[in-house]
């Protein structure tokens, strides 16, 4: 059954999809559009009789979409996300002065290089508008194929299904063995496992994948894990140890990237294993990338050759 969609749908009515899915809340949906619930009420109403489904159930705590609705809220927020795409194009006719870019970090880019290419980015265009959104592979993929994000920045993981994304490397996430950048150990013209043996750890337990590579990583230089030695899942906990301790870390080197950049971490001069750790950028060839997306994405380019 051909509904003409094209022809009776309205903006209007993806936007009362879209905020009624987020807030869950006839009520706070209605504050939001600035309507009133009988007349929010009233346009659900009108949409489920054009679609000829209901889109939203009623639960003990709100509304939520049902099966046909989580379909039409994906086509809406992906044709809101191209609307402020069309909006910032318009706006770049006079120059960058307006771009905006939501960006997916994946948690190391999210500390690493990213940090670096946004002030780059703000002080090349500094009227760039930026959000940054922090997650996992699978949800930020999600996020861009649905037009939520503009760009997803980290590790490129193998497609668990296969999809239309483009992934772009850039840069490599190397584990790497570092200390502060006065540590005894840099004294030692080549400092070998059992020089390393004296200091205790401060490791990170960020996630499954990184803690796996993490302890391959350690298992084929032949390093053990001290009694003394300590796990975390915050990077600025672990870094303010490192930088005020002779405890050392092994982690992504690119977690470290500002500190690196700045002299205060060292990577340390140990042979291991190069383990294939591709990074850069994913977008979606459907929905092209925003024009601040484009901004962003040069910035990381240059931030990632002046840390190479």
């Amino acid at each position: 059954m051909r509904r003409r969609l094209d022809h009776l749908l309205k903006f209007r009515q993806l936007r009362m999809v879209e905020a009624l899915a987020r807030h869950q809340s006839l009520t706070r949906a209605a504050g939001t559009l600035g309507l009133t619930q009988p007349a929010l009420t009233k346009m659900v109403r009108e949409l489920e009789k054009l679609v000829g489904e209901p889109l939203f159930e009623r639960h003990a705590r709100g509304v939520r979409p049902t099966a046909a609705g989580q379909v039409v809220l994906r086509y809406a927020r992906g044709a809101l996300a191209d609307l402020g795409r069309l909006e910032d194009e318009l706006d770049l006719k006079g120059g960058p002065a307006q771009a905006s870019v939501v960006v997916g970090a994946l948690p190391v880019a999210a500390v690493g290089v990213l940090p670096n290419a946004i002030i780059r980015a703000r002080a090349e265009h500094p009227g760039l508008q930026i959000r940054l959104v922090e997650g996992q592979t699978e949800a930020l993929l999600a996020q861009l194929e649905a037009g939520e994000v503009d760009v997803v920045v980290g590790r490129l993981y193998p497609a668990v299904v296969p999809d239309t994304l483009v992934r772009e490397v850039l840069y490599a996430e190397p584990i790497s063995i570092m200390a502060r950048s006065a540590h005894p150990l840099l004294r030692i013209k080549r400092p070998t496992v059992r020089d390393l043996a004296a200091f205790d750890l401060v490791l990170p337990t960020f996630n499954q994948r990184i803690n796996q590579d993490i302890e391959q990583f350690m298992a084929a230089v032949g390093l053990s894990v001290s009694p003394g030695s300590i796990r975390s899942t915050s990077r600025g906990f672990i870094r303010e140890v490192m930088l005020a301790t002779d405890m050392i870390t092994v982690m992504p080197q690119m977690v470290m990237g500002g500190d690196l950049l700045r002299g205060q971490v060292r990577v340390l001069p140990i042979p291991a294993p190069a383990l294939d750790r591709p990074a850069g950028v994913i977008t979606n060839p459907q929905r092209g990338v925003s024009a601040g997306g484009r901004l962003l994405i040069q910035a990381l380019r240059e931030t990632v050759r002046e840390l190479s």
